[in-house]
């Protein structure tokens, strides 16, 4: 039988349904359509309740894990130099030690007090507290070498290299029972030794000793790979050189010890080869060449010099050998142990915040009285040997620390970056929610037609609109699951479920809002026609947000920000606000020049620029939307940018001020011989004296007291030679003051006082006369060449300035600072250091900074870092949700467009003159959004005041000065108008390729 043929099965199977049937078909077809139709709406709902709900939950989390890395990297950044807390003691020769000094091995004699002292560390740090370092140095001792008589210190440390860092040789036998030490590749070449080479030890600032030391190693301090192949090319003449010397050793020590001596050179020269290719892989002593850089490399003495030394070096040898030497010549030694503070992240990011950096620094202020209460009960410190370790009499424990210093001004700063992050973060926040807004607009947009005909049927506006409530509900309840989920996925403290919860509600509740707004009974009766009195609500809204803007700014400045954890809610809502104002005064303003321009084009023939610019003066306030997306992603990128910039620059500044030339050496005046050879030190190629001194002078004609001032001498003439740009060199040039000096009257340039002026200062029953020859100019004030004096002390009022060949009658002492500034562009920063260590426990030796030290510390401050990450990543992803919407705004204004361009078209428009109408009518919007963004974002830091003040993160004499990261802005204003471009090309080609009658409809209102 023949199968009946498809059209006719089709027939039969729809007449043979019911109308109950067919009409559940034809429902849940028009239910499937309207499903596919919203759900891009749906995604893009739920994309942004996902987001904006991680960002919200996620950020006081956020923003104590940020705290916490700007914290950890801090202590690290504090801790390169030296251990945060080092706590010693004295001990004497070991009791009974005297029949074989070689018994008391000093590291298990140490090895106790260490866990003492590891054990005693707060629980609350988790393992946070190590142990660093234990380390003993000796006096200098004399010894000779062929470059000279040189003063050897000798130190034991605990966190020496091993065997992998030599070069030549070997460490210091810990078992053996004869001075062994070993010194840096470059102390060798320096002092010209050799493997095996036997040095007489005399007495020095270590009395009573005479000993012999033996050469047994040479290792590599600085890890270059260079040295390392140097070594490799001289381990075969160490090889015999070692032979060499273990004969000449046989002869008067016994051929044992001689063969000894040879086969240990004789290792060495394959140990050398090894070392050099090993050279720089491994890491071992960065720490203990950085606190002990004379380890390294020895100085060098000025000829002739005071202590009738050529040159002064450190090695290192083992703890017998301490406890031997010490034991000869009977002296008090002081072992010092370095403890580390090195927190893991969850426990940095608990003590990051105002109420745990008080803990902490409780915590750290209680340890060192456990440790001594442990170490040796509760004995006070009257500097007697009431302790012991092992078998020596020891004084009781005693501390010092520089964390809680470094805690106060990380917590000053973290607050000031707490202002920079949750700008960032409301932003972010801000802008979503108007994409939120956008999204929701368009939606409505699309369903009007159909909810009014649903209203003409008798639909209630609050019925429709919990029905898009219910729509919408899955996709915003996805969304706020897969934001909580991320915010849980982070590490660190619990998310802030409440804060998700409100912006996803508030998200939610947008779309019913304005639905409920468009149909409502006011707007259906009125249409498109405007609402009686709406401009005078436009007027009262518009007052209002700037009111609303101003008092925040406001109660900001007054109050400045909150201290507890999390965004402070009035930061947060300050971005809106005065993106907000900043709206509404580009809504009145722009319309203005674009008006004036549409009358000029009404002169001159065509019809484009005409209606393009008539459009965009009429529709400034429909754009409020999409300004104030513009407005506020572009402020927060701009203030980002800005802040970077500012605290890159300031802090190269602040070095500068800091520093006051390639490297200054404060103490100078304490320290003439240091001083001295830090001036012949290579690279050094002029050297100025900068002094400072605390007078109060009266006047000698009135006798009224001019004021506490800073009276501060230089080198005119070297200063003017070395630093051309010197303000105060130039200022003393111009005066007259670097000239010959005529008259006992020391001639000085001051503030507050007139030429002429006569002073007199009594020192020292002398009396001395200061006569003004003119007023200092102000930015003498803040020359970077004063600033290494003028940075110890306070600021003052008052100042004056002089040469120093003026000030000789002032005696040397009277000076509270003197500082000798070092100029060279290729200073020897290790000679330097060799010199002038940069930790060291002698107070009195002065300070050694160096320019390019200071701007690598500034340069790697982990909460620069912080800042600059977390604003990065907010402006990338507010850029992101605001060319979102961006999109759905155009998309939204799209219809009105495309009906003026339709009227164009039915009368010849061209598809040029299409796009250039298009152009014409988004590209005042586009430049007020860029003009009132840049400009908010330039004064943002202005407008907040005291509750932004980036001087703490910089330092130095003065505020430092905005610097605007001008290619980001650059960036976005042609991002922007490159997305212009590209809607533009869009709309054009939809227009062309959509027929009038798509547009154009009798009937519709307004058409």
């Amino acid at each position: 039988m023949k199968r009946p043929s498809r059209a006719l099965r089709a027939v039969v199977s729809r007449g043979g349904a019911g109308p109950a049937e067919r009409s559940s078909r034809v429902l849940r077809s028009v239910t499937v359509r309207e499903a596919r139709a919203d759900l891009p709406l749906l995604v893009c709902l739920a994309v942004l309740v996902a987001l904006l709900t991680a960002v919200a939950a996620a950020g006081p989390g956020l923003l104590d894990r940020l705290a916490g890395r700007a914290l950890a990297s801090r202590l690290e950044q504090e801790q390169r130099a030296e251990p945060g807390i080092r706590i010693g003691a004295q001990f004497e020769p070991a009791r009974g030690g005297g029949s074989d000094a070689w018994t008391s091995d000093l590291s298990e004699d140490l090895r106790p007090v260490t866990e003492v002292l590891v054990n005693a560390a707060p629980g609350a740090l988790n393992g946070g507290l190590v142990h660093d370092s234990t380390r003993v140095a000796l006096p200098t001792l004399s010894t000779e070498t062929a470059a000279g008589r040189v003063g050897l210190g000798l130190v034991y440390a605990s966190d020496a290299p091993g065997r992998a860092s030599y070069a030549e040789g070997r460490p210091p036998d810990p078992d053996g029972e004869r001075v062994e030490i070993a010194l840096s590749t470059r102390t060798r070449d320096a002092l010209r030794l050799r493997l095996g080479q036997q040095l007489a030890l005399r007495p020095g600032a270590l009395r009573n000793v005479e000993a012999t030391a033996v050469v047994v190693g040479f290792y590599t301090a600085d890890g270059e790979a260079a040295e390392g192949r140097e070594a490799a090319e001289r381990s075969e003449g160490a090889e015999g050189a070692g032979r060499a010397e273990g004969a000449e050793r046989a002869e008067g020590a016994g051929q044992a010890e001689g063969a000894e001596s040879a086969g240990r050179a004789e290792g060495a020269g394959g140990a050398g080869r090894a070392a050099g290719e090993r050279a720089g892989a491994s890491g071992g002593g960065g720490r203990l060449w950085r606190e002990l850089p004379a380890l390294v490399r020895p100085s060098r003495h000025p000829p002739r010099s005071a202590a009738g030394l050529d040159w002064e070096a450190r090695a290192l040898v083992a703890p017998r050998t301490v406890t031997a030497l010490q034991t000869q010549a009977g002296a008090t030694l002081t072992v010092t142990w370095g403890m580390r503070l090195d927190p893991d992240p969850r426990t940095a990011a608990r003590f990051a915040d105002d109420q745990g950096q008080r803990e902490l620094r409780r915590l750290l202020t209680a340890y060192p009285d456990d440790a001594r209460t442990v170490f040796c009960g509760d004995i006070a410190d009257f500097g007697g040997m009431y302790c012991e370790i092992g078998p020596h009499p020891a004084s009781t424990l005693r501390d010092s620390t520089h964390l809680p210093d470094v805690l106060t001004d990380f917590g000053r700063q973290w607050r000031q970056g707490r202002v920079v992050i949750s700008f960032a973060l409301a932003s972010l926040l801000v802008v979503g929610l108007l994409a939120a807004t956008v999204t929701a607009l368009l939606a409505v947009r699309r369903n009007l037609d159909a909810h009014r005909l649903q209203r003409a049927r008798g639909a209630s506006a609050t019925g429709l609109a919990l029905t898009r409530a219910a729509q919408t509900a899955p996709a915003v309840l996805l969304g706020l699951l897969a934001g909580i989920a991320a915010a849980r996925s982070l590490p660190g403290p619990a998310p802030a479920y409440p804060r998700g919860l409100l912006v996803a509600v508030l998200v939610w509740l947008l779309l019913p809002a304005l639905t409920w707004h468009a149909l409502r009974e006011r707007a259906v009766r009125t249409g498109h026609d405007p609402a009686p009195y709406a401009a005078g609500r436009r007027v009262v809204a518009e007052a209002a947000v700037l009111l609303l803007a101003a008092a925040g700014v406001f109660a900001l400045r007054t109050r400045g920000t909150a201290g507890e954890a999390g965004p402070d809610p009035l930061l947060a809502a300050v971005p809106a606000l005065l993106g907000l104002a900043t709206v509404a005064v580009l809504v009145r303003v722009y319309p203005l020049p674009v008006r004036a321009l549409a009358r000029w084009s009404a002169r001159r023939r065509g019809v484009v620029t005409l209606v393009a610019l008539s459009r965009a003066a009429k529709e400034a306030p429909a754009r409020a939307l999409a300004l104030l997306v513009l407005v506020v992603t572009l402020a927060g990128a701009v203030f980002g940018g800005l802040v970077a910039g500012t605290l890159a620059d300031g802090r190269r500044a602040a070095a500068a001020w800091q520093v006051g030339a390639d490297a200054s050496y404060l103490g100078a005046g304490r320290n003439p011989d240091i001083a001295e050879r830090l001036g012949q030190v290579r690279g050094v190629d002029d050297t100025v004296t900068v002094r400072q001194l605390r007078v109060d002078p009266t006047s000698a004609t009135s006798g009224n007291r001019y004021g506490v001032t800073s009276l501060v001498g230089v080198d005119g003439a070297r200063l003017r030679a070395a630093a051309p740009g010197s303000t105060a060199a130039r200022a003393l040039d111009a005066a007259g003051l670097t000239g010959p000096r005529s008259g006992k009257d020391i001639r000085v340039l001051a503030t507050g006082a007139r030429p002429g002026d006569v002073f007199l200062l009594s020192s020292h029953g002398r009396e001395l006369r200061l006569r003004v020859v003119g007023a200092l100019p102000d930015d003498v004030r803040h020359d970077a060449a004063l600033g290494p004096v003028r940075g110890t002390t306070p600021v003052r009022e008052r100042m004056m300035l002089a040469d120093n060949r003026d000030l000789t009658a002032v005696d040397a002492s009277d000076f509270e600072g003197t500082a000798l500034l070092l100029y060279g562009p290729r200073l020897d920063v290790r000679a330097l250091r060799s010199l002038v260590p940069r930790v060291t426990d002698d107070t009195a030796l002065g300070e050694l900074r160096v320019r390019s030290e200071e701007q690598a510390d500034a340069a790697a401050d982990g909460m620069i870092d912080v800042l600059r990450t977390a604003h990065t990543t907010c402006t990338a992803l507010a850029v992101l949700l605001a060319l979102l919407a961006l999109v759905l705004e155009l998309l939204l204004s799209a219809p009105a467009r495309g009906r003026t361009t339709a009227y164009l078209r039915t009368l010849g428009l061209g598809d040029r003159a299409t796009s250039g109408l298009h152009l014409l009518q988004l590209l005042p919007m586009v430049l007020a959004a860029v003009t009132g963004g840049t400009a908010l974002g330039l004064t943002l830091p202005a407008l907040l005041g005291p509750a932004l003040d980036l001087r703490e993160f910089t330092g130095g004499p003065a505020a430092p000065t905005p610097h605007p990261d001008l290619p980001l802005t650059a960036a976005l204003g042609a991002g922007l108008g490159v997305l212009v471009l590209a809607a533009v090309g869009v709309e054009t080609w939809i227009g062309r390729r959509r027929g009038l009658g798509a547009v154009l409809r009798l009937g519709r209102n307004g058409d």
